[in-house]
């Protein structure tokens, strides 16, 4: 007899469900019986199919069925049900999403004759005011929506009391942050969470409950969810069962090679002398095809990969339909002016946004019923979840339409469809002890409470990306935070913690907290300006977004001030400050497209193999003659969704290409392609489908290696389709140079890491991975830190820190190059398939480059063209230092003392000495930092730096003596006092 998926519930809950739903699905009858046996749960589900309502209504009857007791002074009560969702927009839909059943479960109650249930629910996320939060702390609701940065912060401050007797923990879309540093921070949080119920409570700890639509493999992703430990078995409930899709590639132009090409003259609109060189681009065939299905349809999310792209797409459309039709929708437009957005599609009065990532998870956007993706979504996993966004209800299709930008971006559209259909998602990868994450948390963990090394260690252990982590490696990162560098060396590292190594205590600073608090999370700081409008005299306008600092430079402000465009609204700008920029609407006047610097998305190695062996299959089908040809042009239509110019437009690129080098290349065989430039300098591209988290590493390894051997510095550039390389005439032979291009497997990695620290790349992660670890907080929290300056003193500090091998955050970085952002290991396999033969390298040289080399080429030009504005610390591994040679001479010889003011050097030494007021030691840790700083000093030395002097500095110096964070020591038969860091250094 089949068991009621409803059994576990009350009569009210049970009444609400049958009255509001047909039957349950998949996922909530399965995951409900998982959950009512108390298992951690990890439920993978389709978008659409109720996964939300799985996870909660257990949650939900059992606070129906046993409420809390009244709140008391003494006890005000605690959070019982915790929400925790990647996204602040999905913290909101699912608060006001919880109130339909919440509602109905309490008029079910009275009509059955039973007490009703009173829940309270409430959402503290970074957008919460001030005064609603500590509303939360007073008065805690039974169910606290929010997010990992908020979490963090909770467990950061007093407020974490109301999250000791939480019973369930629910983390949605975890897929979305378990393979990123983020979701390493939350893994960290939940276990501290764990941490706070005290020895003797008997109940059981929090059981956690995962949601996802789409994450593979399932169990590394319930370990994430659940830790690693006794009692952490997870029950995976897998009701994954594949959504019906309904997708079309469209290609709306005959001919794609085309593109590019410049128009005859008297087809220019203005004239030779206005526009000598427009050219063919398939844009303006494009906006009519979205512009008709956007009215052909009741609501649309069109998606693309870029901010610039959705601001630029939605002024395009809307001047094409001559009203405003469409509004943009990214991360960069302030939450208030998104969720106006949101509502506006939901409601019905616009019938479609361009949207980003902002709106890939699982949003309710209501009855989308047509997502259009402009250029491929790069990924399976990311093309399900966009168009999963339309039919978001149970057993509804879900419509997609794909438009590529050029014909390898077709290419990799065809594959990508077809693995949607299979359900063919990419692995999601755990970082593996990420020690700037880790080095954040132990300042926020310590500043709460005191810690032991081995206690530290076994909680961290327990969270699965530090499951690996050693008693060594936490030395190593809990000396970087007491200050175990040389003070001279690295002025800019304060102290964050205090670390008795004869008891292995471990305890915050007093500053600390407030480091720990403003600097905290892993979103790096990109230096960002916000946009308000102008207010009211004497009050602050309304936020509506935020621009790239190196944008803000380009404009002008007042009242001829340059006009920009943001959300597909205009904007004029009034006035720029430090940290903001002041605008007025503008409404109808055209203005300039933002842009935002971000990371780009490289081809997943799956991906890459499948579409090495799709060229191949097509390859054989073309080499078969007219038969063959058309087979496969059916294929592609019926097994791949496209229609039929993109079929047609697919076959041709594919027979150019092999036209042009005799070959395709494929995941069995890499094409090496030679040709000469407009300046007659050798080109070789080595064309391969691998992905750039191949080609990246692929390519530094070929710098390093032409450097070693044959003294070149050569010029490469990589992307998903493989590496180019550009050589100056007569240099040397190019058999010399191709001999070299695949290095033996077991090799690579030494290249690679030998090279990697001369990146740009290299230089900004260290960046963000400094700024995560705390060790280069933002100077005034609350305000924006310019990125030149976040540059400048993470480079500084790089300079300093390349000398220590071991320093734990110039570890993280490598780490993070080598195993997050490239892939090292399907590069050794590849590369080893080249030497045992199994992948074949098919050299040629042609007169001119080949359409997939061309398009290769053109990332090449992107690449260079704006090299020159690349900021110092971001090409170079090196810190921005001052030629004072150079200095001296463009300033006539004379010495560089002589061009300053005698007093404001003397201003100087007392403020560098801390023997002004303003700079005197309020505090014990100050005077510590004194000692670090300024190295040795007598009582009197430190009293004259204190503020109090000697009533102070010596109840302080007393202490430090005590706790061993200071010793006396005889120098030159004098007494004077030493940090105990620094003492090695006076032996």
């Amino acid at each position: 007899m089949a068991v009621d998926p409803l059994a576990p519930f009350s009569p009210a809950v049970r009444d609400w469900f049958e009255a509001s739903f047909e039957a349950p699905t998949q996922a909530q009858a399965e995951g409900w019986a998982a959950i009512a046996a108390g298992q951690h749960t990890l439920i993978h589900a389709p978008t659409g199919s109720g996964k939300t309502l799985a996870a909660f209504l257990y949650c939900l009857d059992r606070l129906a069925r046993h409420p809390r007791p009244a709140p008391t002074k003494v006890q005000p009560g605690r959070v019982r049900v915790l929400y925790i969702s990647p996204l602040k927009a999905l913290s909101y839909d699912v608060e006001r999403n919880l109130r339909a059943p919440l509602t109905g479960i309490g008029l079910a109650a009275r009509r059955l004759g039973e007490p009703e249930p009173r829940i309270s629910v409430a959402s503290r996320t970074g957008d919460t005011p001030s005064e609603d939060r500590r509303e939360i702390a007073r008065h805690p609701p039974d169910i606290l929506i929010t997010t990992p940065e908020s979490l963090y912060l909770l467990l950061t401050s007093q407020a974490r009391e109301i999250l000791r007797g939480v019973e369930h923990v629910i983390v949605d879309e975890v897929h979305a942050i378990a393979g990123t540093k983020r979701g390493a921070h939350l893994a960290l949080s939940l276990e501290r969470l764990e941490r706070l119920r005290a020895p003797d409570d008997e109940r059981p700890p929090p059981q956690r409950i995962g949601l996802s639509a789409t994450q593979r493999p399932l169990a590394a992703i319930a370990r994430f969810l659940a830790g690693i430990g006794p009692n952490r078995e997870v029950a995976i409930v897998d009701a994954g069962a594949r959504k019906p899709l309904e997708l079309q590639v469209v290609v709306p132009v005959d001919d794609m090679s085309a593109m590019g090409e410049v128009l005859p003259l008297e087809q220019q609109p203005g004239g030779p002398a206005i526009s000598p060189d427009l050219r063919t681009s398939i844009w303006p065939a494009i906006h009519p095809r979205i512009l008709e299905l956007i009215r052909s349809h009741r609501s649309t999310i069109v998606f693309t990969n870029s901010r610039r792209l959705s601001e630029r797409l939605a002024q395009r459309l809307n001047e094409l339909a001559g009203e405003e039709l469409v509004r943009a929708h990214h991360g960069s437009i302030a939450r208030e002016q998104r969720l106006e957005i949101e509502e506006e599609l939901k409601a019905g009065r616009i019938p479609a946004l361009v949207a980003t990532s902002s709106l890939e998870l699982g949003i309710d956007m209501g009855a989308v019923d047509l997502v259009i993706q402009v250029e491929s979504p790069t990924s399976v996993a990311r093309g399900l979840q966009r168009v999963g966004r339309a039919g978001h209800q149970v057993g509804a299709p879900s419509k997609g339409v794909i438009f590529p930008k050029y014909r390898g971006d077709l290419l990799e559209c065809a594959i990508v469809t077809r693995r949607m259909h299979e359900g063919a998602i990419e692995t999601t990868l755990i970082p593996r002890n990420p020690l700037d994450v880790l080095a954040q948390q132990i300042v926020a963990m310590t500043v709460m409470d005191t810690w032991t090394g081995d206690d530290l260690l076994g909680t961290v252990n327990r969270a699965a990306p530090y499951e690996t982590l050693t008693r060594e490696v936490l030395d190593g990162v809990l000396g970087m935070l007491a200050g175990a560098y040389p003070s001279d060396e690295f002025a800019e590292l304060k102290p964050r913690i205090v670390w008795d190594r004869v008891t292995d205590e471990i305890q915050g600073r007093r500053d600390a907290r407030v480091v720990a608090v403003t600097s905290g999370g892993t979103i790096p700081d990109r230096g960002l300006f916000g946009v308000f409008i102008v207010g009211e005299a004497g009050t602050p306008g309304r936020r509506v977004g935020e621009l790239d600092e190196e944008m803000v430079y380009e404009l002008r402000a007042g009242m001829h001030g340059d006009v920009i465009v943001l959300g597909a609204s205009s904007w004029r700008v009034m006035e720029i400050g430090h940290d903001r920029v002041t605008v007025t609407p503008a409404p109808g006047i055209p203005g300039k497209l933002p842009f935002w610097k971000g990371d780009a998305v490289g081809r997943p190695i799956e991906l890459g193999r499948a579409m090495g062996a799709f060229v191949g299959e097509l390859e054989r089908d073309l080499l078969r003659g007219a038969r063959g040809r058309a087979e496969a042009s059916q294929r592609l239509r019926e097994q791949h969704d496209l229609d039929e110019r993109a079929a047609e437009n697919l076959l041709a690129y594919l027979e150019d290409e092999r036209e042009a080098t005799g070959a395709l290349p494929t995941d069995k065989r890499i094409v090496l392609e030679r040709f000469k430039d407009e300046l007659g300098d050798w080109r070789l591209t080595l064309l391969s489908p691998f992905g750039g988290r191949i080609h990246a590493p692929w390519s530094m390894a070929l710098e390093a290696r032409l450097q070693e051997r044959l003294g070149l510095e050569i010029q490469t550039i990589w992307s998903d389709d493989g590496i180019a390389i550009r050589l100056p005439e007569g240099e040397t032979s190019l058999d010399g140079v191709e001999a070299l291009l695949f290095p033996e497997a077991d090799e690579v990695e030494d290249l690679v890491v030998g090279q990697v620290a001369n990146s740009a790349l290299f230089a900004s992660r260290f960046r963000e991975n400094a700024a995560r670890a705390l060790l280069l907080p933002r100077r005034r929290p609350g305000t924006r830190t310019p990125l030149w300056q976040q540059r400048q003193r993470a480079a500084d500090l790089l300079a300093v820190a390349s000398r220590y091998g071991s320093f734990p955050i110039l570890v993280e970085t490598y780490r993070e190059c080598l195993s997050d952002v490239f892939d090292l290991p399907a590069l050794r396999e590849v590369l080893s398939g080249v030497a045992r033969r199994e992948i074949a390298v098919h050299a040629v040289e042609t007169p001119r480059a080949s359409p997939f080399a061309s398009s290769l080429l053109f990332d090449y030009v992107a690449a260079y063209m704006y090299d020159g504005d690349t900021p110092l610390a971001e090409r170079r591994a090196g810190a921005l230092t001052l030629d004072r040679d150079l200095l001296r001479e463009l300033l006539g010889q004379e010495e560089l003392r002589e061009l300053l003011d005698p007093d404001a050097l003397t201003d100087l030494e007392l403020s560098l000495q801390a023997l002004l007021e303003d700079r005197q030691a309020t505090t014990l840790d100050q005077v510590h930092d004194l000692l670090r700083r300024l190295g040795d000093l007598t009582s009197a030395e430190v009293a004259a730096r204190t503020v109090d002097g000697a009533g102070a500095a010596e109840p302080w110096l007393g202490e430090l003596e005590t706790t061993r964070r200071a010793v006396r020591a005889r120098i030159a038969g004098e007494e004077r006092w030493i940090a105990m860091e620094d003492v090695a250094r006076y032996r």
